[in-house]
């Protein structure tokens, strides 16, 4: 966070060339923000600031948070994700705190991508900022939403899923049309339902729960 205090200035020259100082937080005022989406979290122990002799001032808080976002599994697991981050501080109106964002979304993007893990089941595709006006009963405030777009790494689900299912039912059909006698034919019918039945309880525990449509590879 950065903001200007233009009562906290001073002359470097006048105080031995000092031009930045850190305090704690609670020395002076800062704007509280808040996240919709949060809904847990871990706070930061870094309470300070950092005073410049221009009355600029900086605040660094690292934080991880907990958000809620709606997913949307249909075509899972070749789905793509996109969810919201919106800070706003509702305890200052438009009239008298107004949030802008200072990078670029395409500085923040690269920036994301670096720090993002490269290796898990997410890919960080996208990061765009909307910078609007949110309209309450206690008045208008202003809000800065960035919408983080994500890409599920579909390999795995393919290996241990998809694969799997594709060759039990290329064997029935194999079995079905082969030369092979009706009793082998149901006893090898049982074993591809309990095989099947086995998958469609693997695949019932990776799903998410959370969306409105069932993906396809869960209906068929």
């Amino acid at each position: 966070q950065e903001w200007k205090n233009t009562f906290a200035t001073w002359n470097p020259q006048d105080f031995c060339n000092i031009s930045k100082v850190i305090l704690p937080m609670e020395s002076y005022w800062s704007p509280p923000i808040f996240i919709f989406e949060r809904v847990d979290g871990q706070n930061p122990n870094l309470n300070y600031m950092v005073i410049t002799h221009n009355g600029s001032f900086n605040s660094t808080q690292p934080f991880q948070a907990t958000l809620t976002c709606s997913l949307m599994i249909f075509k899972f697991p070749f789905d793509t994700q996109t969810c919201n981050l919106s800070i706003a501080s509702f305890l200052y109106p438009v009239t008298d705190l107004v949030m802008k964002t200072r990078r670029t979304p395409a500085d923040m993007m690269r920036d994301s991508q670096s720090y993002f893990l490269t290796d898990g089941e997410w890919k960080f595709t996208n990061l765009s900022i909307t910078e609007y006006i949110e309209d309450t009963d206690d008045g208008q405030f202003s809000v800065v939403t960035y919408m983080i777009s994500m890409e599920r790494r579909p390999t795995l689900y393919i290996l241990n899923l998809i694969l799997p299912t594709c060759a039990l039912y290329l064997l029935d059909m194999a079995v079905l049309f082969g030369p092979s006698s009706l009793e082998e034919k149901i006893n090898f019918q049982i074993a591809i339902i309990l095989g099947s039945s086995m998958l469609a309880v693997i695949l019932n525990n990776i799903l998410p729960t959370s969306s409105n449509r069932p993906p396809v590879i869960g209906t068929h």
